[in-house]
């Protein structure tokens, strides 16, 4: 879905929203009747989540183009920022001693 596939699919909900709770308001108050407000109303939710949610056809009309890479061989910026931090992660790491807690261990029996 593109940008004005995504505007629209909102304009969309916004409006098939606030007809079906027009629809289900008079009904409902024409009829004295709350359960019939509600079961329209559901009906219009269902209705706009068909329309809104999947990505329809009519929701791709405005493709985006993407720009090329200029200098595929360059690292990306989160790749130079990634190989810095492991650099700094070895340098920073301890040596481990293997043992060292079997010695103490030892020491103590």
């Amino acid at each position: 879905m593109d940008w004005q596939g995504q505007k629209l699919s909102e304009q969309l909900m916004q409006y098939l929203l606030l007809g079906s709770a027009t629809v289900a308001f008079l009904v409902g108050y024409i009829m004295s009747s709350y359960r019939m407000m509600l079961t329209i109303y559901l009906i219009g939710v269902g209705i706009t989540f068909f329309v809104t949610v999947p990505n329809w056809a009519f929701f791709n009309k405005h493709p985006l183009e993407w720009c090329e890479i200029k200098n595929p061989d360059m690292p990306s910026s989160r790749q130079i920022r990634l190989r810095q931090q492991q650099q700094a992660a070895k340098k920073n790491a301890k040596p481990q001693r293997i043992g060292q807690g079997l010695r103490k261990w030892m020491e103590l029996v």
